[in-house]
């Protein structure tokens, strides 16, 4: 007989929110099988096959080849392996993502605009942690950042089945020039979504956000950083993709020209993050 998982909103009594019922972390790699955040496999498991068909190699000649082969087989079948372990249980690549910081939003109630939502990952982790929150997904969707066929569609399947449908909205859109009116949002958060912008699309998002956000409003931005695991997972992708100038040095520049006050910054494996503020009070028209 199957083993039968609960709902990811009725399990665990959490005196942070108050009451709310909520999923402890160790539960949510069980429950991720039955949402599809649609990563393509050589994402999720392109660091697998290359682990296994170089430890079946090493098995398969390891009679006829030179020791120094055979130990590369073996070096690139542990990293391989390896590499696939730290992209499911730390970088929780086909996961809801848990809120790294317990400053986001802490009363756990308020409109919160979630930018380049994808299949909703982070919308997912906002509902789980902050129980009275809503969530606004904003996305252009479609073929994009190893998501083929993304949509709407795809997220709200995902957030009904965590168990909080009825809390989301979708809104195709471009975080760049978002469809929305002045002061409308509490908090806003980016996981691995406005790090793939250049540097000025980057910053005009900054400036959309801050329009969107009431006085006082928080913005959370996940990004992916060049530390050891990823550098381990990653290793070809330095020093172009991802540059050589120290990822927080650029996030703190870019917070602090956008206007917004930095109060809390951090990391995780694979990425760091920043909760900046926007100002208490709209500048004063001329």
């Amino acid at each position: 007989m199957p083993r039968i998982i609960p709902r990811l909103d009725a399990v665990v009594t959490s005196r942070q929110h108050g009451g709310k019922k909520r999923l402890p972390q160790e539960l949510m790699s069980a429950y991720s099988l039955i949402m599809d955040f649609g990563y393509h496999w050589i994402w999720t498991h392109g660091h697998l096959l290359v682990g296994v068909l170089a430890l079946a190699g090493l098995g398969l000649a390891r009679r006829r080849l030179h020791p120094a082969l055979l130990a590369g087989l073996a070096l690139i079948g542990l990293w391989g392996v390896t590499s696939f372990w730290i992209i499911q249980e730390r970088f929780l690549f086909n996961r809801p993502v848990p809120l790294p910081t317990a400053r986001f939003l802490p009363g756990g109630a308020g409109r919160v605009l979630d930018l380049g939502a994808g299949s909703g990952r982070a919308t997912i982790g906002v509902l789980r942690d902050r129980p009275f929150s809503e969530v606004t997904a904003v996305d252009l969707f479609g073929n994009s950042f190893g998501i083929p066929d993304n949509s709407g569609e795809r997220l709200l399947k995902n957030v009904a089945a965590a168990g909080f449908a009825g809390r989301v909205r979708v809104q195709v859109g471009d975080m760049r020039k978002l469809p929305f009116t002045d002061e409308k949002f509490d908090a806003a958060l980016s996981v691995a979504a406005v790090d793939h912008l250049r540097h000025d699309d980057v910053m005009k998002t900054f400036a959309e956000v801050r329009r969107v956000l009431k006085p006082g409003g928080e913005l959370l931005v996940v990004a992916i950083n060049r530390d050891g695991w990823m550098r381990f997972v990653f290793p070809f992708f330095h020093g172009h993709y991802f540059g050589t100038r120290p990822m927080r040095e650029i996030w703190r520049q870019r917070f602090v020209e956008a206007g917004y006050t930095i109060i809390e910054d951090g990391s995780v494996p694979g990425a760091l993050y920043m909760l900046a503020r926007t100002p208490t009070a709209s500048p004063a028209l001329p």
